[in-house]
């Protein structure tokens, strides 16, 4: 980036809320990477959101909180009482300033492949930030269910790594990357979406007005070349996803509906 080149708008979101240190460890990198930055996630956890555009209202209007994060004097951040893909849109729409180029959500504490990442808060603020135009990426760190150790800096540093191919790539464009809990910088590998995620959910109980759900580790074994596979070999898969399905129909429609005889 020349000295004369205007800096990119980064716009920095997550689904594990304001406080994640994943969050905070992505915005520091972004901003020193010479980026815009300016911070807007979740007053609280939002996993599972998908792109949803819910937030809490009071008369009509979204809180929203300005907050001083550790470590990031001089970054505009802001606690929203919404979810990150709500965060996403209203970001296009210039709630937080100008509306970003690039939108980074993450780094996320669990791993975000195959087709579950449907459901991704993380993925859904990405998607949302496509759609409504701006470039966007979904970062995740594989922490598992039980850890205590998290390379957030290594999720950060992969995450820039991937800037300048980001930027290669026309506007709308969405990449899920997912990277291993090592403390070593892993190496990027294109792959496709697994067929299944990393955990699964069962039903463990079923009662007269209730249901109980429980998680665990998926025993299917993942498809080669897939973003699963990958990051269980200890590469950083990138996945494009996109933001909405524009391909044409194959085949031609009926021409009209027969309509049903009355009787």
């Amino acid at each position: 980036m020349t000295e004369a080149a205007k800096a990119p708008r980064v716009l920095i979101t997550n689904d594990d809320g304001i406080s994640s240190p994943g969050l905070h460890t992505l915005a520091g990198r972004a901003r020193d990477h010479g980026f815009d930055v300016v911070v807007a996630a979740p007053a609280r956890e939002s996993s599972g959101s998908s792109a949803s555009i819910t937030a809490v209202e009071d008369e009509g209007r979204i809180r929203i909180e300005r907050r001083e994060l550790p470590g990031l004097d001089g970054v505009e951040a802001y606690a929203v009482h919404g979810a990150p893909g709500f965060i996403s849109m209203i970001a296009s729409r210039e709630a937080f300033g100008p509306a970003p180029d690039i939108v980074l959500s993450g780094v996320n504490r669990g791993a975000n492949v195959g087709t579950v990442i449907l459901h991704s808060g993380t993925v859904g603020a990405a998607l949302t930030a496509g759609a409504n135009g701006a470039r966007a990426l979904a970062v995740s760190l594989d922490t598992g269910i039980n850890t205590d150790r998290f390379e957030w800096g290594i999720a950060a540093d992969a995450a820039m790594g991937l800037m300048d191919f980001l930027l290669e790539h026309p506007v709308g464009t969405v990449l899920n990357l997912n990277v291993p809990n090592r403390p070593s910088v892993p190496e990027y590998r294109e792959a496709t979406l697994a067929s299944f995620g990393i955990v699964q959910t069962i039903l463990a109980e079923r009662g007269h007005q209730h249901v109980r759900l429980s998680i665990s580790d998926t025993d299917e074994v993942a498809e080669e070349g897939s973003d699963f596979a990958l990051l269980a070999a200890g590469f950083a898969p990138v996945t494009l996803v996109h933001p909405l399905n524009v391909s044409p129909l194959q085949g031609e429609l009926p021409a009209r509906m027969e309509a049903r005889a009355e009787g």
